[in-house]
């Protein structure tokens, strides 16, 4: 467990380490608004149009200056229409205050302690046969693959997100839109 952590944070740096540069753009367009690498995730999340309810349930529970932080982060953030595929009133219940553990796991099973790329994450799946697991911040395995020439994470439900808009580079880490909210 804890060394697949660390192969995958090292490849994630080697492949940064060179790559870097030219991955790290002036500003990218997530919902809209410039995305730009030197500020972080927190910093940079509310401005997408796509990212509200996201960025909502990240004020809810309480992640914003984890988000703020030093990092790295690599996220997979849902966008407001994997939002809208959870059953009616998930969210609405989610974000009240009693509730706040839950939607803490939720949204932290969405973050991985390393800055991987999706170059990285796909030279992971390809080293690996075909999948690569990855443990988040939450506690609990992602497992990361490929269809097609689309990049997947499926979750312990088996539920499975589509990397939509990949490598959104930010000061603190990588951002990858997802289509589906995953679950532990």
């Amino acid at each position: 467990m804890i060394a697949s952590f660390i192969r995958t944070a090292a490849v994630a740096s080697l492949l940064l380490g060179s790559a870097g540069a030219s991955l790290a753009q002036d500003s990218v367009t997530v919902g809209g608004a410039p995305m730009y690498a030197s500020k972080t995730i927190a910093e940079n999340a509310p401005n997408a149009s796509n990212l509200k309810t996201l960025v909502a349930a990240v004020k809810a529970a309480g992640l914003v200056k984890t988000l703020d932080g030093a990092g790295p982060f690599t996220v997979f953030a849902p966008d407001d229409a994997a939002f809208a595929k959870l059953p009616k009133g998930t969210v609405d219940t989610l974000v009240k205050p009693e509730n706040k553990a839950q939607l803490t796991k939720i949204l932290t099973y969405h973050v991985v302690p390393a800055k991987a790329t999706s170059a990285a994450a796909m030279k992971m799946i390809k080293d690996d046969g075909g999948k690569h697991m990855v443990k988040t911040v939450e506690g609990e395995e992602l497992t990361l693959a490929m269809k097609g020439d689309k990049l997947t994470v499926t979750d312990a439900k088996g539920n499975v997100a589509t990397v939509t808009q990949a490598d959104v580079m930010q000061k603190n880490g990588v951002v990858h839109v997802i289509d589906t909210v995953l679950m532990p």
